[in-house]
């Protein structure tokens, strides 16, 4: 466990440069631009000279903030939201497990939930009313996206029966106990458990995951800030939102917490639809793909396989964050209240109906 905590410190803060680095160069690719290229080589030392700057930029407090809340809304957001990968199994066996709670999925939810709180610090503590605007909007928009993406979960630990995230892994692998047929109909006779690969992902199990995956996806992006909602932080009205007077390398915290924040909610996606640690690679007749790239379970070599499997798989769907964010506009407030209350909302009401059914009556 001391292993997987040390490592996940590691993630969270190589994720920044590489999240930053790579999204100025996915931003610049997609608007016919060059990005960063004339610190190092391509642009690769502009993040280190970023760096040195919020190291050497002073560290402003308002006169009229209250200075302890204001200082400590930046610790609690990083806090809350790197206390979510306490849970997260990283591989297969026990080398890069992490915490082994039967709760995970309950005990993730509820632990990021916190990090709300250190928002509305940030943007009250400012005595500032863009900054107050920033935070009303940020609350408002998490507390509503997080019914559909609680509901999306949902539907998984329904079919899978756990709330324990290493056994979700598990259950879409050829480690699996469970028996895994085609597109999760028995009535077709095919069982692709020892087959392995995408095929028992449960967004391939449950065929109607593809559609409550999309819903977790487009909440994730409101919980992380990210474009089209993006509202809490719009520049062009709000000069930056419930962090608008900050500087340094508090500023920097906050920055930090977002891109952890794009981290964590991408590996719990991998986790719940798209076959966590497993290999995408499918056993075909004599040549064991899944096999091969999967490793002894409870092995380190299982255990490496697994984990640049979760990351490969983390890295694409934040690269999709990136591709959303440069692609759509910003929604009205209207509009992004209306999208989770009047569609996201009933459609994940619907997807935890049919999730019953499909428990009860295709398992």
């Amino acid at each position: 466990m001391f292993v997987a905590l040390l490592i996940c410190l590691s993630l969270v803060l190589a994720n920044v440069v590489i999240g930053v680095y790579t999204e100025r160069k996915v931003s610049a690719f997609m608007q016919d631009r060059l990005g960063p290229m004339v610190v190092g080589k391509y642009g690769s030392l502009q993040l280190i000279a970023d760096l040195v700057k919020l190291l050497l930029k002073e560290d402003i407090v308002p006169k009229l903030a209250d200075k302890w809340l204001f200082l400590a809304a930046p610790c609690m957001i990083f806090v809350a939201i790197f206390a979510g990968f306490a849970v997260i199994p990283l591989g297969p066996g026990e080398y890069l497990q992490g915490s082994q709670a039967q709760i995970g999925v309950f005990y993730l939810l509820a632990i990021v939930s916190i990090d709300i709180i250190g928002v509305l610090m940030a943007g009250w503590s400012s005595n500032n009313k863009y900054s107050l605007l920033g935070a009303m909007r940020s609350v408002a928009q998490i507390v509503s996206y997080e019914i559909p993406l609680g509901l999306s979960v949902l539907c998984v630990v329904m079919v899978s029966q756990t709330l324990n995230l290493q056994e979700i892994s598990t259950q879409q692998g050829i480690f699996s106990g469970h028996d895994n047929y085609l597109f999760g109909l028995k009535s077709l006779g095919i069982d692709v458990t020892q087959v392995g690969g995408f095929l028992t992902w449960n967004i391939f199990r449950v065929p109607f995951f593809l559609g409550v995956f999309i819903i977790f996806f487009i909440a994730s992006l409101a919980e992380c800030n990210r474009a089209p909602f993006d509202l809490p932080e719009a520049e062009s009205e709000l000069v930056g939102g419930f962090h608008t007077e900050y500087s340094g390398m508090r500023w920097a915290l906050i920055f930090l917490s977002e891109y952890g924040m794009m981290l964590l909610v991408s590996v719990l996606g991998v986790i719940l639809f798209l076959g966590g640690w497993n290999s995408p690679f499918p056993n075909i007749g004599s040549v064991k793909l899944a096999t091969w790239t999967s490793g002894e379970p409870g092995s380190w070599s299982g255990a490496i396989w697994g984990f640049v499997w979760l990351l490969a798989k983390a890295y694409m769907l934040i690269f999709v964050q990136m591709w959303v964010r440069w692609t759509f506009p910003r929604l009205r407030v209207d509009q992004l209240m209306y999208l989770t209350w009047k569609v996201l909302t009933p459609f994940s009401i619907l997807a935890v109906f049919l999730s019953a059914i499909w428990r009860m009556f295709m398992i």
